[in-house]
């Protein structure tokens, strides 16, 4: 990585809608101000669409899904090709997005960088698989043959946050591309700038119009009005679980359109008194609650230490978030960046004020950093029992809670005590253990002396209100495909 030189002040070149392979300005002329988050100052500004923008990118969706349309009627290993084209672009321009991805989320450039090459990897994993979805055929009683299509589910919108922008953006197109769907996508408004961009990318490709429309705006705007969209077949949302909540409930209405969300966490991590190593297991404790800055959806957001090791674990935790680099999100050696944005931080700051109030004890940060960007300290909660806030709520910040246990029946109680259940992980060196962790945790993710491994390979969702569906692995293919049944009577004589 440190051969790799970042673009301090990459070119803006996109900013506008992107409907039908054309960019256009908002139907009503609003714009809103993209901040860079380490310096609070003004970007550039970007359009922000409205329902009628959405009913146009629906519309031009609805075209390009038409069965007669050049995307439906392509063959699925030339979408396979279109896509790969695609990700060679990403690949040619790849520090260039990383650079834009720092500037616009605050993310460390070398992080940055790293995202650019997973979100490759993801959608080359689904141009794999363009041509290798298959029907199958049925026995049947009685004189029938019967045999089943996968075909795409159709025109899906899909709402994307701004922590992971690029990666994020990859995640739903990849299947739904590899499926023949259509998109209307919406990325953040705080974080719109690699989106756009690839769009730019998906023209270059050579994908039809009307494929891939992205539409940057308000939740409360174009959120509601792809979630309300009666031509919109499914709608694929990655937020938060009050909004999901809202999104569901606009399906219904609107047209009882398909869903797959992938919402909140509190995910408990269990370090074990029989772990490796107790400086690993303090690293990967670390790395798992403030590895991008804590914005984090799947974040070990609640470190449970066993008794025995509790004291010397708080202890080193303490000491590796006091070696965090702060600062410039291009410099080399940084590894923390600015949360996204001023409301983001002020919300960070205020569920750690509630944790000092409810009696927990702050090792180390609690605090601003500097005062110029949105900076917060690496905190380190100890002393943190499972009624404070802290320990209940979200924070998507750089704010770890670390909590004692004794009985590890009990702690897989107090782990499963949440509305939650995205993710979980296990430090321990008795495999029977870490399966008996597993079998019992309720977990989309259970992570065995690693944490975060999230692989393009492997499903990825939540359990209880951590949402329902899964993104990534073969499973994510299925979020995009109606079954169809086609059965044919063959009389037993001619």
């Amino acid at each position: 990585m440190s051969k790799i030189e970042p673009i301090r002040n990459p070119a803006i070149k996109f900013t506008q809608l992107f409907i039908e392979n054309k960019w256009q300005n908002s139907s009503d002329g609003a714009t809103c101000d993209v901040i860079n988050p380490a310096t609070e100052e003004l970007i550039c500004k970007v359009q922000i669409g409205n329902e009628s923008d959405v009913n146009a990118a629906v519309a031009a969706a609805r075209r390009a899904f038409q069965p007669d349309a050049p995307w439906r009627l392509m063959d699925a290993s030339q979408r396979g090709r279109l896509m790969e084209k695609l990700c060679d672009l990403i690949e040619r321009d790849r520090t260039y997005l990383a650079s834009l991805e720092t500037i616009d989320s605050g993310k460390a450039f070398s992080n940055a960088y790293d995202e650019m090459g997973y979100s490759v990897d993801c959608l080359r994993y689904y141009a794999g698989w363009c041509d290798k979805i298959h029907g199958t055929t049925v026995p049947c009683d009685g004189e029938f043959v019967c045999m089943t299509r996968r075909e795409p589910v159709g025109v899906v919108g899909q709402i994307i946050p701004w922590n992971y922008p690029l990666m994020m953006v990859a995640w739903k197109l990849g299947p739904a591309l590899a499926t023949g769907c259509t998109i209307v996508l919406k990325p953040s408004e705080l974080t719109p700038l690699s989106a756009l961009y690839v769009a730019s990318l998906v023209a270059e490709a050579g994908f039809p119009p009307g494929v891939v429309n992205i539409v940057v705006g308000y939740g409360v705007g174009v959120g509601t009005a792809i979630t309300n969209h009666p031509d919109v077949d499914k709608v694929a949302f990655t937020g938060s679980t009050a909004v999901g909540r809202d999104v569901m409930r606009s399906a219904a209405v609107s047209n009882l359109k398909r869903c797959t969300f992938e919402l909140g966490g509190k995910s408990p991590l269990v370090v074990c008194e029989d772990c490796h190593d107790l400086d690993e297991a303090v690293k990967i404790s670390h790395n798992a609650i403030f590895g991008n800055h804590g914005q984090n959806c799947c974040a070990g957001s609640r470190t449970f230490v066993h008794e025995s090791i509790y004291d010397e674990f708080v202890k080193k935790a303490t000491e590796l978030a006091k070696k965090r680099v702060l600062g410039d999100p291009f410099a080399a050696d940084t590894q923390q960046g600015p949360q996204v944005s001023q409301v983001q931080m002020n919300r960070i700051l205020k569920y750690i004020d509630s944790g000092v109030r409810d009696g927990a004890k702050v090792e180390f940060g609690g605090a601003r950093w500097g005062n110029k960007g949105f900076f917060v300290s690496p905190t380190v909660f100890s002393g943190v029992t499972d009624d404070m806030t802290i320990a209940k709520e979200e924070i998507f910040g750089p704010v770890q809670s670390i909590l004692k246990y004794s009985s590890f029946d009990d702690v897989i109680r107090r782990a499963n005590a949440t509305s939650y259940g995205l993710a979980s992980g296990i430090l321990t060196k008795d495999i029977t253990k870490a399966l008996y962790f597993a079998k019992r945790i309720q977990a989309g993710s259970v992570w065995v002396n690693c944490y975060d491994a999230v692989l393009t390979q492997t499903p990825f969702g939540g359990f209880k209100q951590s949402g329902h569906g899964r993104e990534l692995g073969e499973s994510g293919l299925d979020e995009y495909l109606e079954d169809k049944t086609i059965t044919i009577k063959v009389p037993a004589k001619l």
